[in-house]
């Protein structure tokens, strides 16, 4: 059996020389159209943060300073079904990284056996010395290992190593997705609370005019119609006021789901919102292909695309394979193990293939149609990527100038609603004028509302455009 073992040794040392070809091009990163900086973020009255802002350390809701958001989002990233379904996807690229640098290695089998035959006295190779009945058993042990001549393994391995790198790359932008989806919510929830905050403050604010008109009524100033107009402008308020819970529902709903509760199991106190969005940092448009994760992914892809173009390209080469086969074989059990009931075998083999009517060639065709699919895919994800970062930094930008102009129209809606009334209890004004005030007054508060919802949400965007506080560093080298 040493001299077996030497012998095996020596025939795979002499077979891996011959494993330093790795035939497919070498992989070079495609290049992309990045532009110098961001067209909004260069616009006049553009506030943006510096770069050592808190999104560097991941927990980029941290930046918004609301405890109740971070509870909740650290929720997600234990609870969330869709993001524990995206970390085993990740655990099966990585265990098929392994399946696939086993070839590498020989492939070793062994097994026993015992058999008790009867041969044939009339048969062609039975002599007077041989036994009629006879027992044999045996120990072998088969290897067989084929050299990785031309990199046809290498390339295999490097095209699940880059599948599990998008694979990683792709549980990244889930998480960063839910994440986001979450603050989404969450503001558009506590946008909500403001609207009903103003309704409810509206409501009162309105029976309490229809008790001042039914007083003017009872007194003889003011008519039943005066009367009549206070009572609907009250009670489309209210139903305006019940429809806000309607949404809100749906967004309390939304969140559970995120954090994995059922929505039953789940409530949120009503927060409204009050403070503008804190400046978000756009970082550089060149640092977006390191961080945004789904740009990651297609770029890994690319690599994997590549590689399998090498995998094609080897099936035009000589297969070599090496085997062994040893072990014992004895009449006797008693005898098995000792050193003449041994035996090995050594052998190699090469194949190739002569005739396959182009299939080898239609491979290699379909590999590289794949690898500038893969980087057409990751052209276009990037353009995608800069087009969400400017459409959320123009977004910022117009919706907090659109703040401004609002806010002053909210306070002459405001004004002209006091007019209308000391008019109407001066007697100068019919109430119709007082109620086309109140319902203007209303629309112009609750579109205040509505631009600082679209503020938070576009800061939200603006931070999962820029890929959050990830890095393609974070990506496992496996």
């Amino acid at each position: 059996m040493r001299r077996y073992i030497q012998r095996a040794a020596a025939l795979i040392a002499l077979g891996l020389p011959l494993a330093g070809c790795t035939v497919g091009p070498n992989y070079v990163r495609p290049p992309a159209d990045v532009p110098p900086a961001y067209k909004e973020a260069a616009s006049p009255g553009f506030e943006s943060a510096q770069p050592s802002d808190a999104l560097a350390k991941g927990k980029w809701w941290e930046i918004y300073g609301d405890s109740q958001l971070n509870s909740l989002e650290e929720q997600v990233t234990v609870s969330n079904q869709s993001l524990r379904a995206a970390q085993a996807q990740f655990a099966q690229a990585r265990a098929a990284v392994q399946v696939a640098r086993a070839a590498y290695y020989p492939t070793v089998s062994g097994s026993g056996s015992a058999s008790r035959t009867r041969q044939s006295q009339n048969g062609p190779l039975f002599g007077a010395s041989s036994p009629i009945n006879y027992n044999d058993f045996q120990l072998p042990i088969d290897a067989s290992w084929e050299p990785d001549v031309w990199g046809r393994v290498r390339r295999t391995v490097e095209a699940a190593r880059s599948e599990a790198q998008a694979s990683a790359a792709d549980l990244a932008n889930v998480d960063l997705s839910l994440h986001a989806e979450l603050a989404l919510d969450y503001f558009e929830l506590r946008g909500l609370d403001s609207q009903k905050k103003l309704l409810d403050s509206t409501v009162v604010s309105y029976e309490k005019a229809l008790e001042l008109t039914n007083s003017r009524f009872t007194g003889g100033i003011a008519s039943a119609v005066d009367v009549a107009q206070a009572q609907t402008q009250l009670e489309t308020t209210r139903a305006q006021d019940e429809d806000v819970d309607v949404q809100r529902t749906a967004f309390e709903h939304a969140i559970a789901v995120l954090i994995g509760k059922p929505p039953a199991d789940f409530s949120q106190m009503p927060t409204p919102l009050t403070a503008p969005p804190p400046p978000v940092p756009a970082s550089l448009p060149s640092e977006l292909l390191e961080r945004r994760p789904d740009i990651a992914a297609a770029e890994r892809r690319v690599q994997e695309a590549n590689a399998q173009i090498g995998v094609a390209r080897s099936a035009y080469y000589p297969q070599f394979t090496l085997t062994g086969d040893g072990g014992f074989e004895s009449s006797r059990l008693g005898t098995l193990l000792q050193g003449p009931a041994g035996f090995w075998a050594l052998a190699g083999s090469a194949a190739e293939l002569i005739f396959d009517g182009g299939e080898r060639h239609g491979m290699t065709a379909e590999a590289r149609a794949g690898y500038d699919e893969s980087v057409d895919n990751y052209r276009q994800t990037t353009l995608s990527a800069f087009e969400d970062v400017e459409d959320n930094l123009a977004a910022l930008r117009i919706l907090q100038g659109e703040a401004r102009t609002q806010d002053a129209a909210v306070a002459a809606a405001e004004h002209s609603l006091d007019l209308s009334i000391t008019r109407y209890k001066g007697g100068v004004a019919n109430y119709l004028e007082v109620t086309t005030a109140q319902s203007a007054a209303l629309s112009d508060e609750r579109a205040a509302v509505d631009i600082l919802t679209r503020r938070m949400a576009a800061s939200v965007l603006l931070i999962k455009a820029v890929g959050g506080g990830w890095n393609v560093s974070q990506i496992p080298s496996m």
